[in-house]
């Protein structure tokens, strides 16, 4: 806990279950390996997380909707991760099955990800990746790409164990 504002250390609380969710067709063909998981995997590993689940489904919003709610609601992780499929193709659909089940919305992750990525690249303002919340469960989408994962998930990395442990109702008030 940090002692002058009673909020928890950026990686305070990590322990949770989390997820990570491939949207590609390549991938789901078996005509490209899933780097980007495999990264998202490793790292939340890192932050202490248990990753209980590692999912690969073709662009496609039903599949990428069904397998969200399956996590969330049958499985009970904490976190889920997606890669792929947030940018502006017409298979690039993430977002929407995202905005599908989640209850309610939680822009900042999103909005901090985009930002960090400006720095590097004018092509992240191209990127319509959401985050939510449904249930007790945060849903983040991040890039297809390996590079953007890894940058993207450390922007986020500090917020990840705290997000979990408000949505658990549990921790202090760090408003004092």
């Amino acid at each position: 806990m940090s002692a002058e504002r009673g909020c928890p250390a950026p990686d305070a609380g990590a322990g949770f279950r989390a997820a990570v969710l491939t949207a590609s067709d390549k991938g789901a063909a078996g005509r490209r390996a899933d780097e980007s998981g495999a990264l998202l995997e490793e790292r939340l590993i890192g932050l202490g997380a248990e990753v209980v689940e590692r999912v690969l489904v073709p662009d496609d919003r039903g599949r990428i909707t069904t397998a969200l709610r399956r996590l969330v609601d049958d499985v009970g992780v904490d976190v889920v991760l997606t890669t792929g499929g947030t940018g502006f193709t017409s298979r690039d659909v993430t977002p929407e099955a995202t905005l599908d089940v989640i209850d309610r919305q939680a822009p900042g992750l999103a909005e901090a990800m985009r930002f960090l990525s400006l720095e590097k690249t004018p092509h992240a303002m191209l990127s319509r990746a959401v985050s939510g919340i449904r249930g007790r469960t945060l849903i983040v989408n991040m890039p297809g790409s390996p590079r953007a994962c890894a940058e993207q998930f450390e922007m986020i990395r500090p917020a990840l164990p705290h997000a979990v442990e408000k949505l658990r109702d549990a921790g202090g008030d760090c408003a004092r």
